[in-house]
């Protein structure tokens, strides 16, 4: 099997998947399903890839991180979303859809499919690689391990502080919080930049992948649509925003 091949079959396996998800979706009259997906859907990439390349030490190390990753998200975003209601996202996609709403949300779910892909390139390309582990493999461990201690605590903290009745209506400030305003963001980004790591030097080219997580997180799909109106509904994010980085971590600002 070759890596153009195992792109192939990534793709095939991915769409289907989405496909039987949406048909689910659909069923249960809820779109966001596919934020479920969206981890373990890379973690399907990853365990599909090794089949198809074979086992050798930088494979191995690269499934087991993209799958832990992977799994850790989809079900943190599971077990967060079960039972609330429908993310406000995806309502407003389906009532802003025109013609036929079914279909354009399926598109949604064939973007994310397609992203799917494109993102887990490193991932695919690492397993292809020939030789020992490298010094590229060791810094995109500890990377990658920088960015999965970032999210995975960062969503830990958040929901600890949501859950507490005291909490209601305030500005989650504290922990990683106090120093970026999306601690699981950055954390995602990091374990991206990390894995991409893994298919360096002769995978240079797959550096499309961090970029586009890095951006889908900073400036596309993540911050700005979480941060849209929260300053309406939570009247200390104002200067939870005037103190705090946005992204990268960095010491709080002294507020205006």
């Amino acid at each position: 099997m070759t890596f153009g091949w195992n792109v192939l079959w990534a793709a095939v396996a991915v769409v289907v998947l989405v496909t039987l998800l949406f048909a689910l979706a659909v069923r249960r009259k809820r779109f966001d399903l596919i934020d479920s997906f969206w981890g373990p859907g890379f973690a399907v990439v990853a365990v599909l890839t090794l089949a198809l390349a074979g086992v050798s030490a930088r494979a191995v190390v690269v499934t087991v991180l993209t799958v832990v990753w992977g799994v850790r998200l989809g079900w943190h975003i599971h077990t967060r979303n079960r039972k609330k209601p429908e993310d406000q996202r995806y309502v407003d996609m389906y009532r802003r859809a025109r013609g036929n709403p079914v279909a354009k949300m399926y598109r949604v779910y064939l973007v994310q499919a397609a992203i799917m892909v494109l993102v887990s390139l490193p991932v695919q390309f690492a397993a292809y690689r020939d030789g020992a582990l490298s010094v590229f493999d060791v810094l995109g461990l500890v990377v990658w391990a920088v960015g999965f201690v970032f999210e995975a605590v960062g969503d830990r903290q958040l929901a600890r502080f949501k859950a507490d009745p005291a909490n209601q209506g305030r500005v989650m400030d504290q922990g990683l919080w106090r120093y970026t305003r999306h601690p699981n963001y950055f954390g995602d980004a990091c374990v991206w930049w990390g894995l991409y790591l893994f298919a360096l030097p002769e995978g240079f080219w797959s550096v499309v992948s961090p970029l586009v997580m890095t951006w889908l997180l900073a400036k596309g799909s993540g911050k700005p649509l979480l941060e849209k109106d929260i300053v309406r509904r939570r009247p200390g994010y104002r200067e939870y925003v005037e103190r705090t980085s946005g992204f990268f971590p960095l010491p709080p600002r002294a507020a205006k």
